[in-house]
């Protein structure tokens, strides 16, 4: 190769190296693609289909490192090149490993949302793949910037000695980024404890709605009313907040009736169940009319129902509602509130004001 035109080296250096080094992997990718089959091999299959392009650049810097001594460069020009290159293949590799692992965890998460057992269990591994999987990004982006920059002997001289003379700024820094650094240990107890998963319905600051995003530092609440409540993770260890979903979707709930005492009861108890007969939205489990209070005018009644979300559970509540108000007005209407007054005997005061006439 010394004999070769200067251009025709730079051209196999920097152009023809590389493109035959991966050229020859995509051969090897195509050749894996046909042995490992999805149904097969999943995860592998995943691993390989999402490193392609790290793993391409990679490939290409080796066969660049390769040719390099015999380009005819100088040593130092060999030298500067060499380090260059070599700062460049850690950030492949470890983006190479960062989308390998990544990978895997796609792999899982999608088995986890097309599985056909029962809803909690996958919403459970839902949860904890997707916050584990932030973290080992985040993790894989940290640690390679991190390789990189000690590779540099500037940066490595310049990084001891600060770490050495670390004292108060370090202090300082620590209490700057406990923010951050409690919203990342709260992501990991919530992906350990699960006191909230994706898809939970939760009632948070009055508001009800669906957990729609866990990240590494904040979670994502969809509303009933299509907002979207950003709350940060250590939120929600130190505040309290109901979660409807904690065990099983399926809920129970009551619509309060507020009745004269001349309501039927037992009538009021058939009618509830003609009209569940025909809800779809009841999951037939629970159902009942109970007389839970008794005041001044008017005994509280308490309808329960069972249904099984929360979201069936809100319109089963105001269908059922709605069809027994309709149900008294029509047959009983003597059944709703109302305000009663007792007046004196108007023939009574009559006489006595004739007796009290004839006696003057």
């Amino acid at each position: 190769m010394p004999n070769l035109p200067p251009w025709l080296t730079t051209a196999l250096i920097l152009l023809a190296a590389p493109v035959l080094a991966v050229a020859l992997l995509v051969l090897v990718e195509r050749l894996l693609d046909r042995v490992l089959r999805s149904e097969f091999a999943p995860v592998l299959r995943r691993v390989t289909q999402g490193a392609r392009t790290p793993l391409r650049a990679v490939v290409a810097l080796l066969a660049i490192l390769a040719v390099l001594p015999e380009s005819g460069l100088t040593n130092a020009g060999i030298a500067a090149f060499t380090r260059l290159l070599s700062l460049a293949l850690a950030a492949a590799l470890g983006w190479t490993l960062t989308r390998m692992v990544a990978a895997v965890f796609d792999t899982y998460l999608d088995r986890a949302r097309t599985a056909t057992e029962d809803e909690f269990h996958a919403r459970r591994r839902t949860t904890q793949l997707t916050v584990f999987r932030r973290f080992a990004i985040v993790a894989g982006i940290a640690l390679t910037i991190g390789f990189v920059l000690t590779a540099i002997p500037a940066v490595r001289t310049v990084g001891i000695s600060l770490f050495a003379s670390a004292g108060v700024a370090g202090i300082v820094a620590g209490l700057a980024a406990r923010p951050a650094v409690s919203s990342l240990l709260a992501g990991l107890q919530i992906a350990v404890t699960q006191p909230v998963r994706i898809g939970d319905a939760v009632v948070v600051e009055g508001a009800f709605g669906h957990v729609e995003e866990i990240t590494s530092t904040y979670v994502t609440i969809a509303t009933w009313d299509q907002r979207s409540l950003i709350l940060p993770l250590s939120y929600l260890l130190e505040h309290p907040f109901v979660n409807w979903s904690r065990h099983s979707p399926q809920l129970l709930d009551s619509v309060m009736l507020y009745l004269d005492y001349a309501v039927p009861v037992a009538a009021l108890r058939v009618e509830l169940q003609r009209i569940l007969a025909d809800a779809p939205l009841w999951d037939r489990r629970v159902s009942g009319v109970q007389v839970t209070e008794m005041k001044e005018n008017c005994m509280e009644v308490r309808v329960l129902l069972s249904a099984t979300n929360a979201p069936r559970m809100f319109d089963l509540r105001c269908e059922v509602r709605e069809k027994l108000i309709d149900w008294l007005v029509q047959h009983h209407p003597d059944s709703l509130p109302r305000v009663r007054t007792d007046a004196p005997p108007t023939a009574g005061l009559v006489a006595a004001n004739d007796q009290r006439g004839a006696a003057a």
